[in-house]
């Protein structure tokens, strides 16, 4: 299965773009584009993006429960560093940085302005 974009809803589409700009610039990640009322972020347009949106139909953006966009990081580092970055932003923590099961993964967990859930991650921390 090939992912070409993870889109997540937001009723602060300003907010949103000022925090993902934030964001993923600690770790080189910068906006592809901006147009209506959706943006999107990534290394490249060949790449996967991750893109915030104000719902088409017109009625507010809502959490799915269980929904969550996993974000590969290069380090560990990179991972401590955009969870603290994302709290700091007014995010909110749902799973502080550190070893994750009975594996190497190494991951931390956190919310942004709307509520929708991350995890940057390492697969072999």
């Amino acid at each position: 299965m090939m992912i070409g974009y993870v889109t997540i809803g937001t009723n602060n589409l300003d907010g949103a773009v000022k925090l993902f700009d934030d964001l993923f610039e600690i770790i080189g990640v910068q906006k592809l584009w901006q147009h209506g009322g959706m943006a999107a972020w990534g290394t490249s347009r060949e790449d996967i993006a991750l893109c915030v949106v104000r719902p088409f139909n017109g009625q507010p953006a809502t959490l799915g429960n269980g929904n969550m966009v996993a974000l590969r990081m290069k380090s560990r580092s990179d991972v401590d560093a955009i969870h603290a970055k994302c709290i700091a932003l007014g995010g909110t923590n749902e799973g502080k940085p550190g070893p994750q099961g009975n594996h190497d993964f190494y991951g931390g967990y956190f919310r942004d302005l709307d509520g929708n859930k991350f995890n940057a991650y390492v697969p072999d921390g």
